[in-house]
């Protein structure tokens, strides 16, 4: 079942971040489908989060995703070569969001060898943000899509893990966060291969 807008409008980050974990993700490009559960996320604050694009209330051509209604897309270019998936969340205005940072590959595979030039039994071929979304072809033209339409869209099978079996560690490469830096607002899947590093708890 397709996770609905009233899903994505839930105000607590947090709590999306981790009961993501277990969703699956998919994306249909040129009739070809790809899926891959959710594995590894990170949560982001909006304006009150210094690792957040939109700290402080910044808005630019960039964040302006970030502050529409959750349900959307935002995918940003990161270092110049990784395309980075996100999750709007929370209503509109509130600048929350979430990265997918690793999916386990489920449907596609050979898709997404391809894609990745690699074997699906590597984890390589999708953990880590930009590995995720290249694998399921997620590049810009996915920011801003309606997460409820057929081209990018998430699914409940019914997945779940207890607070037991979720790790939660500070976000990757937000250093310059400062205090907000170590908060720890990454979860994943504990024991899931397709986790980036580092990823022992």
């Amino acid at each position: 079942m397709k996770l609905s807008y009233s899903y994505y409008q839930n105000p607590d980050v947090l709590f999306l971040a981790k009961d993501l974990l277990g969703k699956v993700l998919f994306t249909q490009i040129d009739g070809e489908i790809t899926a891959g559960m959710i594995t590894e996320t990170e949560a982001y604050h909006g304006i009150h989060d210094k690792a957040s694009h939109a700290y402080g209330g910044r808005r630019t051509n960039r964040t302006e995703t970030m502050y529409t209604q959750g349900g959307i897309s935002y995918v940003y270019l990161c270092y110049g070569i990784h395309n980075l998936f996100n999750i709007v969340t929370s209503i509109k205005d509130e600048p929350h969001a979430i990265l997918v940072r690793g999916i386990e590959p489920l449907r596609g595979k050979e898709i997404m060898e391809r894609r990745r030039n690699m074997p699906v039994t590597k984890e390589a071929i999708s953990s880590g943000p930009g590995s995720a979304a290249k694998a399921l072809g997620i590049d810009r033209s996915f920011n801003e899509k309606d997460l409820t339409g057929d081209e990018i869209w998430i699914e409940d099978h019914g997945i779940r893990y207890s607070e037991d079996e979720i790790a939660a560690t500070p976000r990757v490469g937000v250093d310059y966060a400062g205090d907000h830096a170590l908060l720890p607002w990454r979860f994943f899947v504990k024991g899931n291969k397709y986790v980036s590093k580092p990823n022992k708890v």
